[in-house]
């Protein structure tokens, strides 16, 4: 599918013109254009039985798909024999209320029931009294029809309005004069069998739009001088009409005597150089009127403002983009449910890896406690390379490799406290209690008879080549106890 094109469809009881557009940026391009019509295409045969919309949606789908035609969104624009257009008053301003209540001023309008038919409407005027609306009403049976038989061929519509409107913005698009829109500009399309006129006015009320049908044996002057003074007359805008702008398929109007007869300055438009398509291609085309109704039909999507949908009344759209919010939806649920099962597996994986980290650190703590003297493991460094460090230290140490400045042997400072304790353990009744050696200092815990004999001993470990770095003693039991922290003299 290509976002950017839009096929365009101008709906007929018996025939309908299709129009392929791709809009980028406001550039627009027709991709191809042609007509199909009840038993004239390319000699297939459908059986009589088979309802007419049906039969048109087929060839449709059949010339498409010859074409190799790829598309985004479809619109449809009904001939004005499946619609019915009126003038009805709303005592609303506000769209969203006049929405609510326009088929009851409908039906009040219509003084018939509005049950089975669809509606749709645009705002002509509002003002301190209400809204002005243009309501058009088609059988839902119709519609329900034509959707059912464009969803059976995988042409479901987003929109689907009256044939009028699609002129209109097709006019407003598309068409350039040279001659200035002020006052207001009445447009007369004349095609085989329909007439259509279209008066924008100078201020911001909305076009006024008018759709009639066309006898071929009808005189085309005296018919569009009828409908052009109704026209005018509806406008109520204050200024005359000047301009008439005609473009007739049959080419049989007299515009000098047009010019007369309504008293304004009527002339011819060409509707083919608006359409910019190869002439060949509207060779496939039943009438130039068609193309431009099919053709702002594709360009529904640019109408921002107020589009007359029947659909927003009847069968609202549920199409592509309603079942790519569904997906989108159902994938976001799938994808949510999935990180939340592999975030709650790992999150388990993770509780077990760390149960038995923990098992193991309780029991690596208790190990390296024995062989480190009580010292526990820090957190920066692993305790396997703790352990490792400590062991080789102690190797090089027995074999002498070690000479660390400052620093003496376990065994050297064993020698000077036993050195400090055989001096003086008789005359002071000297008692140890534990004896902690540090890589650079020795802690001594104990106790003698008094504090005179702690005295002397203090002075027996400095004599002994022992430097006291703190110390303290205190009266316990009748004994006089003490800890000594000292270190070899530098």
């Amino acid at each position: 599918m290509e976002s950017n094109n839009y096929l365009g469809i101008y709906l007929g009881q018996d025939k309908a013109t299709v129009v392929c557009l791709s809009s980028r940026d406001r550039n627009r391009k027709v991709l191809s254009c042609f007509s199909v019509s009840i038993g004239q295409q390319d000699g297939q045969t459908v059986s009589s039985t088979t309802p007419v919309d049906v039969e048109l949606a087929a060839l449709i789908a059949h010339s498409c798909a010859q074409r190799e035609l790829q598309f985004s969104h479809v619109a449809v624009a009904l001939d004005c024999s499946m619609f019915m257009q009126h003038d009805v008053h709303s005592d609303f301003s506000d769209p969203k209320k006049i929405a609510a209540t326009v088929r009851f001023d409908a039906e009040e309008a219509l003084s018939a029931d509005v049950t089975d038919i669809a509606v749709a409407f645009r705002i002509a005027a509002t003002g301190q009294n209400g809204s002005d609306l243009t309501v058009f009403t088609a059988q839902q049976k119709t519609l329900s029809d034509v959707l059912l038989s464009m969803q059976n061929n995988d042409l479901d519509p987003v929109t689907i309005e009256p044939d009028v409107n699609s002129l209109s913005r097709f006019l407003e698009e598309t068409l350039t004069l040279p001659e200035p829109q002020n006052p207001a500009t009445l447009f007369g399309i004349l095609s085989d069998r329909r007439g259509y006129l279209v008066a924008r006015p100078e201020s911001q009320r909305a076009a006024t739009l008018r759709t009639f049908l066309i006898n071929p044996t009808q005189d085309r002057n005296d018919l569009l001088q009828r409908e052009t003074l109704l026209t005018t007359a509806l406008t109520e805008n204050g200024e005359p009409t000047k301009y008439l702008k005609v473009f007739d398929s049959t080419n049989s109007v007299d515009y000098q005597q047009l010019s007369n007869r309504l008293n304004m300055q009527a002339g011819d438009i060409d509707l083919t150089l608006s359409l910019d398509i190869e002439p060949q291609a509207l060779a496939d085309c039943a009438d130039p009127v068609d193309v431009a109704i099919a053709y702002g039909a594709a360009m529904a999507h640019l109408d921002k403002t107020q589009t007359i949908n029947f659909r927003n009344d009847f069968m609202p759209y549920q199409g592509q983009k309603e079942r790519l919010k569904k997906t989108v939806k159902f994938l976001s649920v799938c994808v949510t449910i999935l990180l939340f099962a592999v975030g709650l597996y790992f999150q388990v994986r993770l509780f077990q890896e760390n149960r038995k980290t923990g098992r193991i650190r309780t029991r690596l703590a208790q190990q390296y406690a024995s062989v480190m003297f009580g010292k526990k493991p820090s957190g920066r460094t692993s305790p396997v390379r703790q352990l490792s460090a400590e062991l080789r230290r102690i190797r090089d140490v027995k074999s002498g490799q070690l000479n660390i400045s400052g620093e003496e042997s376990i065994s050297a400072k064993l020698t000077l406290v036993l050195g400090a304790f055989n001096e003086c353990a008789a005359a002071t009744n000297l008692s140890i209690d534990t004896i902690s050696i540090a890589p650079k200092s020795i802690t001594v815990v104990g106790d003698t008879s008094s504090r005179k004999n702690t005295l002397k001993f203090f002075d027996a470990v400095r004599g002994s080549g022992l430097e006291i770095l703190r110390y303290r003693y205190d009266q316990k039991g009748g004994r006089d106890t003490f800890s000594v922290t000292a270190e070899p003299k530098k």
